[in-house]
């Protein structure tokens, strides 16, 4: 079985935590709701995660060789604007 894409998980979630939200729902409900909320927080982290370890840039160092750093936001909010 195929693993949904990761917005489908996220927005699965967020339908979650408004019927959590919501009060009126009984407390086994509540609780499988719940349940199910944590396991795909979970696996939106995992993906998370692997997305991160994935993303790289490609740079010259000053003899011209290509080599990979991994891609950090400080790299991204250090990048001048163009």
């Amino acid at each position: 079985m195929a693993k949904p894409k990761f917005e489908t998980s996220l927005k699965k979630l967020e339908e979650i935590v408004r019927r959590l939200e919501d009060e009126s729902a009984s407390l086994e409900d509540s609780l499988r709701d719940f349940e199910e909320g944590v396991r795909l927080s979970k696996e939106c982290l995992k993906r998370l995660d692997e997305a991160q370890q994935r993303v790289e840039i490609l740079l010259k160092d000053s003899e011209g060789v290509l080599h990979r750093e991994p891609f950090t936001v400080e790299d991204q909010e250090s990048e001048p604007d163009e």
